[in-house]
């Protein structure tokens, strides 16, 4: 049996979907983020060292980093579904986009928070303005450019095709759900760019991702 060790609010979530687009039996272990610092309870660290989710258990496997998951999900127990055939230009993509998510997209996104959250945080007052000043800097100076040529890119690229590795949904999309999704909450996605938010609601709208929001619980990414 597989066991998903589910993190609320988390990349995990991307894992769940996939084991219910495949129809795989699982049992699902939940951890909750410490409510000020956001971070993976200690417990994790029982699971695997670094303590982070997505981690998953399937025998005498333990198996962490999303990407690793679902590729090896996909390969173990998707007897070629939600993968494009061996060989063809459409894998050639599909590599790219089961690594671009992690490796191009997510960085970006994880700053943006991390410098959205420092200013909130606890510290002498008169420190609080220029903390203010420096973060906003970087996010208008740096970041929110960043973001946007990113973005500009991925709305570029879905004009290629229906889906991100080509013309049928694989696994590479349930891989670029998080980094997207992260982007209409804090990185300026929106309807401005319609092939993206069609890609959000049309992803949104499958019968397996709305069992695996049912199995994992309260996802704030949606709200």
């Amino acid at each position: 049996m597989i066991t998903v060790h589910h993190l609320n609010n988390s990349r995990s979530q991307r894992v769940l979907w996939m084991l219910e687009e495949l129809g795989l039996s699982y049992q699902v272990k939940r951890y909750e983020r410490d409510p000020k610092t956001l971070l993976a309870p200690p417990a994790l660290k029982a699971i695997h060292p670094l303590g982070k989710s997505p981690v998953i258990t399937d025998g005498d496997l333990t198996l962490a980093e999303s990407g690793a998951i679902i590729e090896y999900l996909a390969r173990r127990y998707g007897h070629g579904r939600l993968q494009p055939l061996p060989g063809s230009p459409d894998e050639i993509r599909y590599a790219y986009w089961l690594h671009y998510a992690e490796g191009s997209g997510m960085p970006l996104l994880v700053m943006k928070l991390i410098f959205q959250k420092i200013p909130q945080s606890p510290m002498p007052f008169f420190i609080k303005p220029i903390a203010r000043m420096l973060m906003q800097g970087v996010q208008t100076a740096y970041l929110d450019p960043q973001i946007k040529t990113h973005l500009d890119y991925l709305e570029g690229e879905l004009g290629k095709a229906a889906w991100f590795a080509g013309p049928e949904f694989t696994a590479a999309d349930i891989q670029m759900s998080f980094p997207l999704e992260a982007a209409a909450v804090r990185g300026g996605l929106t309807q401005n760019r319609p092939r993206l938010w069609a890609f959000l609601q049309t992803i949104h709208a499958r019968p397996a991702y709305q069992r695996a929001l049912a199995a994992g619980g309260p996802y704030d990414l949606l709200s």
